[in-house]
C-alpha cells in the first residue's frame, strides 16, 4: 500500500469491476428473508462469503456468524482495494475508507453509554479503516465515555470529542459526541483534494453526502424536541444549508420538508420526504438518502469511467449489501414477516 509515485485508477478499477459483478441482487435477498439464519449463513458459504463462514463457524452461530463473517468480508475486501491502489488514488480511498473508524468509535460510545459488553459491542465493529487492532482493544476496553475519548487523543477526533464531551455530561445525549466524530471525518475528508474533472465530480458527491447526513440530522433533531441547538451540528462542505438556514429549519418539521423538497435532491428524495409527512418516520428518509447515494455513485462511475468514483460506488455498494444481510438477519432473529424486512433494505 502507497501514497507515493504514480496513480493507477485502470488496473483498480477493472478487478473492483469483477467484485462488484459478485454482490447479491434482488433474487438473492427474496430468498434470503425467506430463510432461517443458520439458512442464511449456509448461503453465504457458498457465495463470496465463503472464507469468512468457514473460518468464524467453529466460534460462531447463528446471527453472530453472519455478523463476524460479514464485517471480516468487508474489511478484506477493502483492505484488498488499498493494496492495489497507488499514488493519488491510495490517498483518496484511504481517506473514504475512515467512515468506518468514524462507525466504529461512534458504536464503542453506544455501546459503552447503554452498558453493552465488550463481545455485544465487538460484534457490530467493521476493522476497514486506519485503526489498528491495539487501538481497536483499547477502545474495547474503555469502562467510561471518558476513557473513549482519551483513548483517541492522538487521533482527528481527539480535540472535537473533548469539546464536545462537556456538553455530553451536562445533557447526558450522545448527539455531540456522535456529531463531533461525524464533522471530523467529513471536514477532513474535503481537505485538499487535487484537481481535475473526475474530482470535481467525486467532490460534488462528497458534498451531497455531507448534505443527507446534515439533513438526517435536522429531521432528528427537529422531532425530538429537544432544547439542543442545530448550529452547534452543522457539518461543513455542503451545498443544501448554511449553518443559519439548519439552524432556523431544524425548529419547524414542515419548513425542514418542504425545504429539502423543492432542493437539488427533490427527485431523488421526494418520495421519502411524502413518506416522512404520512407516517412520521425518519427510517424512509434514511433509506432514501442511502439509496439517492448509491444511485449517486453508480452514475459518476459511468461519466468517470477510470478514475475513483467507480472505486468508491463498488464501496458504498458492498457496505450496503452488508447492512442489507445484516437487517434480514436480525429480522429473521426478532421473528419479522418477509415483508417487514424487505421494508428495512435499500436496493437500487
Amino acid at each position: 500500500m502507497s501514497a507515493a509515485g504514480s496513480s493507477n485508477p485502470e488496473f483498480v478499477v477493472a478487478r473492483v469491476r469483477a467484485r462488484r459483478g459478485q454482490l447479491y441482487g434482488d433474487e438473492e435477498y427474496r430468498k434470503l428473508v425467506r430463510m432461517t439464519p443458520a439458512e442464511i449463513a449456509r448461503f453465504m458459504e457458498e457465495s463470496s462469503y465463503e472464507t469468512e463462514v468457514n473460518a468464524l463457524g467453529s466460534r460462531h452461530g447463528g446471527v453472530d456468524l453472519i455478523e463476524y463473517a460479514l464485517n471480516a468480508n468487508l474489511a478484506k475486501q477493502f483492505e484488498g482495494i488499498l493494496d492495489w491502489s497507488e499514488g493519488s488514488l491510495y490517498d483518496l480511498i484511504a481517506r473514504y475508507l475512515r467512515k468506518f473508524d468514524a462507525w466504529n468509535v461512534k458504536t464503542v460510545i453506544r455501546g459503552v453509554y447503554t452498558g453493552a459488553s465488550q463481545e455485544a459491542i465487538e460484534v457490530d465493529l467493521i476493522r476497514a479503516g486506519e485503526f489498528d487492532d491495539r487501538r481497536i482493544r483499547r477502545l474495547l476496553e474503555a469502562d467510561s465515555i471518558e476513557a473513549v475519548v482519551e483513548a483517541l487523543e492522538d487521533t482527528i477526533y481527539g480535540e472535537p470529542l473533548r469539546a464536545a464531551y462537556a456538553e455530553f455530561e451536562e445533557s447526558d445525549v450522545l448527539v455531540p459526541l456522535e456529531n463531533a466524530v461525524d464533522r471530523a471525518f467529513y471536514e477532513r475528508l474535503l481537505e485538499n483534494l487535487p484537481g481535475g474533472e473526475p474530482i470535481r465530480q467525486y467532490e460534488a458527491f462528497l458534498k451531497a453526502e455531507v448534505d443527507f447526513r446534515n439533513a438526517t440530522n435536522a429531521l432528528r433533531l427537529a422531532r425530538s424536541g429537544a432544547e439542543i441547538d442545530p448550529a452547534e451540528y452543522f457539518i461543513e462542505g455542503g451545498e443544501l444549508f448554511t449553518r443559519d438556514t439548519l439552524a432556523r429549519l431544524a425548529r419547524n418539521v414542515d419548513e425542514l420538508v418542504e425545504y429539502i423538497a423543492e432542493s437539488q435532491y427533490a427527485d431523488e428524495l421526494g418520495p421519502a420526504l411524502r413518506e416522512l409527512e404520512e407516517v412520521d418516520s425518519l427510517i424512509a428518509f434514511e433509506h432514501a438518502t442511502d439509496a439517492a447515494l448509491l444511485a449517486y455513485g453508480d452514475r459518476l462511475g459511468t461519466i468517470h469511467p477510470v478514475s475513483v468514483t467507480p472505486v468508491i460506488s463498488y464501496i458504498l455498494a458492498k457496505e450496503r449489501e452488508t447492512e442489507n444481510i445484516r437487517a434480514i438477519a436480525r429480522g429473521k432473529e426478532a421473528g419479522l414477516s418477509a415483508d417487514e424486512i424487505e421494508s428495512e433494505l435499500v436496493i437500487t
